[in-house]
């Protein structure tokens, strides 16, 4: 039975997007529900699998081209028997005509990058090669490729991560890819942000002593009860800020034309990074969430974003973001508006540094907070008060629970 492979249905604020990987090409087996290619949109990339067991007859949108909503992109025949991408021809590398059993998304990346096949060890079926094998050993940097060689013209889909590129003394070499439409659009929406907000930054510091003294105390018992969820620093954040967004509206509200919208809730986006670009997926109502609750969402959105799995509603809405530069060793930043959010919350690393405690000089872990507004819809007044009350907060965490 011949079946039309459609790509999905995308939400009404994404117009089209970009078929990046075919993971099964015409005349390869495919089983139900197995992954057959992704699709890039200017938010996530979406999966599309194969609807029974069967075999692609014909691919009519090629890698880099871009699809509609709802768009054929393959023709598909259920129940017909295919080769194994197992039994695919070997592909030829670069390293002078060694041969492995290459899969065609693995090759693709073997061809792009330029890499020994021979060098790569395999995962899959009888020792196949996989596209996560390559992915895999060029974020190992186990080698660099085999010669310093641009991409091909014709490969259009978004770019594995790069390899480390070995060249001689002297030598000066560049490579140019184009940009995701993920990343596009990210840089986007960051210009559109600073052209279009009365964007200011605010900055306090926190004494992390009685949170950090809180987490070593409680950590293991923590873990423990709570089915090996680790108790970290994000979830105390995340409360003091629902806590402070409540006593001032004005920070969890966005803008609408002229239109002021005030949330009677608090959704809380978190950034990510990922290989693909920042992602901001969002936690709802945290007001009734514990900080297990917290932790395990915030750890699940981390996995699922380096892994490609974050979908679309898990980035809709939110009314503030916190955003934690920290673990990358940032002391100090002034975070970029999420819009139609009106501000965003910069954490920061720890650092120990003097301070004059009652008259005396004492070593405290510090953190600096930076708090981005948009000054049409918040008072400097109110951030800075929102600011002194997370302060107050995460400094003396009992008060969370008291609500003074």
């Amino acid at each position: 039975m011949s079946i039309e492979i459609k790509a999905p249905t995308f939400p009404e604020s994404v117009a089209d997007g970009t078929v990046t990987t075919w993971h099964k090409q015409p005349g390869e087996a495919c089983a139900a529900d197995e992954l057959i290619v992704d699709i890039e949109t200017d938010k996530v990339v979406l999966e599309v699998v194969a609807p029974a067991d069967g075999v692609i007859t014909s691919i009519l949108k090629g890698e880099g081209e871009t699809v509609l909503s709802d768009e054929v992109i393959a023709q598909f025949e259920a129940g017909a028997a295919g080769t194994s991408a197992d039994a695919a021809p070997a592909a030829e590398t670069a390293a002078g005509g060694d041969t492995d059993k290459v899969g065609p998304a693995a090759r693709k990346l073997i061809t792009e990058n330029n890499l020994d096949a021979s060098q790569i060890a395999g995962t899959g079926k009888g020792g196949g090669i996989t596209k996560e094998d390559v992915q895999n050993f060029i974020k190992s940097g186990a080698q660099a490729p085999v010669a310093a060689a641009p991409a091909p013209a014709a490969a259009k889909a978004a770019p594995a991560p790069a390899a480390t590129v070995s060249v001689a003394a002297g030598e000066r070499v560049e490579k140019r890819v184009p940009m995701t439409r993920l990343r596009a659009t990210i840089a986007k929406r960051l210009v559109e942000a600073q052209q279009n907000a009365a964007m200011l930054t605010t900055y306090n510091e926190v004494n992390m002593k009685p949170v950090m003294e809180l987490r070593k105390q409680y950590k293991d018992l923590f873990e423990k009860v709570h089915g090996g969820t680790r108790l970290g620093f994000m979830s105390f954040f995340v409360k003091a800020a629902t806590e402070a967004l409540k006593r001032f509206p004005a920070v969890n509200a966005s803008i609408d034309g002229n239109d002021m919208v005030y949330h009677g809730y608090q959704d809380i986006g978190v950034a990510v990074s990922t290989d693909r670009g920042l992602m901001v997926p969002v936690l709802r109502d945290t007001d009734s969430m514990s900080l297990a609750d917290v932790e395990s969402t915030i750890a699940d959105f981390g996995k699922r974003g380096r892994d490609g799995k974050l979908g679309l509603n898990d980035m809709q809405g939110g009314t503030f973001t916190i955003t934690n530069g920290g673990v990358f060793g940032s002391l100090m930043s002034t975070p970029i508006l999420n819009p139609p959010q009106t501000a965003i919350l910069g954490m920061h690393k720890i650092q120990e540094r003097p301070m004059a405690v009652n008259g005396q000089v004492v070593i405290l872990p510090m953190m600096y907070l930076a708090l981005s507004y948009d000054h049409r819809m918040i008072d400097g007044k109110e951030a800075v008060q929102f600011l002194v009350t997370l302060k107050d907060l995460l400094e003396d965490p009992a008060r969370m629970l008291l609500d003074v």
